[in-house]
């Protein structure tokens, strides 16, 4: 499956706060709470395609970090995310990079990274998944692996299919952060998103936001000059740090 907006946004200017780190033999991007956090929970921070190599990315976990949660950001690439030349590039064959990157080669890092943190001590996890990102942190809940989650505009998932076996197998609280503009998750089928899980039919917990006027991406890439995807990309996070200061 390929995404037409998977490759579109603004990339920021700032100075990530950060360290990167080895977990598990896995280069990470770790944000670390100044003050008093606790050092049993872990926050995974699932990139876009750009991975790690996007400021944006970087900042985001800096957010998190900064609400008081340990939060991880694993190089489940391989080192080998999105160039930047990719950004709003045409020409930039999106559905290749996804074929390079599929499932077999991508997980291992996660579950290397999983199982260092647990030798570590900790013991809950939540997951926050962007884009490309989504998928994986929708697999990490199917698993049983996380406790919360948290998936922005996600790509590679199948409607309904995808929240079916979801809604079946996953246990965690779902929050679903759209806009009204992507194309890879339309309105409509979000929709059939909030048929399957929506109206108590997902005890754990559900809930679903749509922006107005946000495409694919904005959560991480929207154009802050603008002022609807400013909105969106504010009031998203705000959003997650308020679920996970709910269920985590």
């Amino acid at each position: 499956m390929s995404c037409s907006g998977c490759a579109a946004g603004q990339e920021y200017k700032g100075s990530p706060q950060g360290k990167t780190e080895k977990i598990g033999g896995v280069s990470c991007y770790v944000g670390t709470p100044t003050g008093h956090y606790d050092h049993k929970k872990v926050l995974l921070f699932l990139t876009d395609m750009f991975g790690l190599t996007l400021p944006n990315n970087l900042l985001l976990v800096d957010d998190f970090t900064k609400q008081g949660y340990r939060t991880i950001a694993p190089d489940y690439l391989n080192g080998d995310a999105a160039p930047p030349y990719a950004m709003n590039n045409p020409n930039f064959k999106v559905k290749d990079w996804v074929q390079k990157h599929m499932p077999d080669v991508t997980r291992p890092p996660l579950d290397d990274v999983i199982e260092a943190l647990k030798h570590q001590g900790v013991t809950s996890f939540a997951v926050t998944g962007y884009c490309f990102g989504g998928r994986y942190a929708i697999d990490l809940a199917i698993d049983g692996i996380v406790d919360v989650i948290i998936v922005s505009h996600p790509s590679q998932v199948v409607v309904p299919t995808t929240f079916e076996t979801f809604g079946q197998k996953a246990k965690a609280p779902l929050l679903l952060e759209m806009g009204d503009e992507d194309t890879e998750v339309s309105v409509e089928k979000q929709g059939e998103i909030d048929a399957v899980l929506g109206d108590g039919k997902y005890a754990p917990g559900y809930k679903r936001e749509s922006w107005p006027g946000c495409s694919h991406g904005f959560a991480v890439r929207a154009d802050v000059l603008v002022p609807e995807q400013l909105r969106g990309k504010e009031g998203s996070f705000n959003s997650s740090v308020a679920w996970l200061k709910k269920y985590f």
